[in-house]
């Protein structure tokens, strides 16, 4: 499906019924676009042995989870509770990637436990590892190469400032506590951020990663990580797959011949798996012209979509009640107690009061981000899947902002 269409219907399932049925706000999935991802991917990527580990923190539902893993995918984490969840959608301890940040040894017995791959990105932690378990736990590092990749600076994190990952200036250093401890050194995860474009920027990142590899004689794998760019709006610039995949992957089984024993190559993607598979549907509550603007007032915000406010990030939107009217300039804002503005200055067919808007590539970091804020509820999530609207997430309700608080008798 093109950036330019507005689908009214997914799978023949109609939006405006999905609407009606569940009520808005709401997230709908399509299930055909997340596996036609993970095909193009695996397609991309036919001349090497891959593994791809969807990185869950863009959509933890285990539904979701299931359809990755029955299209042929396995999973990366990031916390011990998404470790847990994937156990629950189906996956052994061996198809989990765990790629912690900042977290505490405690945790990561956790997850050493449950029997995922575990990937390190900082040394102290690396030297507690060591001496807790030796050589008995293989163990991935993941490497900062110090190449920045596009997007926002708060998710391009490849560069000598990041938090994430361990200098690749700091080789000799892993390489010491390596030796002080046998550690079995898995594989080398190479960190990059997000919005990779091209080709050549996972090349410089291999070629960083492929002269370090030669120091470690026993890896099964190397990660390339993920951040494939998506486009969000019609003239995007967006990752060539397949260029991406044909060169990376000729580098890849070069280095395999000179290492003398093939790896398998593993990748992370996240956003590039389920953004353009999701749709945030809600209501216009207000329209709001003053001198300069006219606002639609929809019953959602960055409660339950926080990349626009966090990230300026561009979400195309459009009229699903008015689908032909006659385009008019909005600021489209939220019903949250902050600025809480979604689109500025953005032509969207007519819209009236009950209007049902739908804000596309809402399927990484929608719900998943989601929260409370002012009290207002998550909203419920479907699942478009061969044909029909399932719902695979209830909608809050009062009472679950009550669950968890412990009423003293004041």
């Amino acid at each position: 499906m093109s950036l330019s269409q507005n689908p009214i219907s997914i799978q023949g399932v109609s939006l405006e019924s999905v609407a009606n049925e569940f009520g808005t706000p709401v997230y709908v999935y399509d299930e055909e676009k997340i596996t036609s991802q993970i095909k193009t991917l695996q397609a991309a990527f036919s001349k090497v042995p891959l593994k791809i580990k969807y990185a869950t923190k863009a959509l933890t539902n285990i539904n979701i989870l299931k359809l990755v893993k029955k299209a042929g995918g396995e999973v990366d984490a990031v916390s011990v509770e998404e470790v847990r969840i994937c156990l629950e959608a189906g996956y052994e301890g061996k198809d989990v990637m765990y790629t912690p940040n900042g977290v505490s040894m405690d945790e990561i017995k956790q997850v050493v436990a449950l029997g995922a791959m575990i990937n390190l990105d900082n040394i102290p932690v690396l030297e507690q590892f060591g001496q807790e378990y030796g050589n008995s736990v293989p163990v991935c590092i993941r490497i900062n190469p110090h190449i920045m990749a596009g997007g926002n600076a708060k998710i391009s994190v490849g560069h000598i400032a990041s938090k994430f990952g361990i200098s690749i200036h700091q080789l000799d250093e892993i390489l010491e506590v390596v030796n002080k401890y046998d550690l079995q050194i898995a594989g080398l995860h190479l960190h990059t951020g997000s919005d990779i474009l091209d080709a050549e920027v996972f090349l410089k990142g291999a070629n960083v990663l492929f002269e370090a590899a030669m120091q470690f004689k026993d890896l099964k794998f190397l990660d390339f990580g993920g951040g494939f760019k998506v486009g969000y709006k019609e003239g995007d610039v967006v990752t060539d797959i397949m260029n991406v995949g044909d060169k990376v992957s000729d580098a890849f089984l070069e280095f395999c011949k000179k290492y003398g024993r093939d790896l398998e190559l593993w990748l992370e993607p996240g956003k590039f798996v389920v953004s353009e598979s999701g749709y945030l549907i809600v209501q216009a509550n207000v329209v709001k012209k003053t001198p300069q603007i006219t606002f639609i007032g929809v019953n959602s915000g960055l409660n339950h979509l926080i990349r626009p406010m966090m990230y300026d990030a561009y979400h195309s939107i459009y009229n699903l009640s008015n689908p032909e009217g006659e385009l008019k300039k909005y600021n489209v804002v939220g019903y949250i107690c902050e600025t809480d503005t979604i689109a500025s200055d953005r032509e969207i067919a007519e819209v009236k009061m009950g209007d049902f808007l739908v804000i596309k590539n809402a399927g990484a970091y929608g719900i998943s981000m989601a929260s409370n804020y002012n009290s207002r509820l998550r909203p419920a999530e479907v699942l478009v899947w061969e044909g029909k609207a399932k719902l695979i997430r209830k909608r809050e309700e009062f009472q679950d902002l009550l669950h968890n608080q412990v009423i003293l008798d004041i």
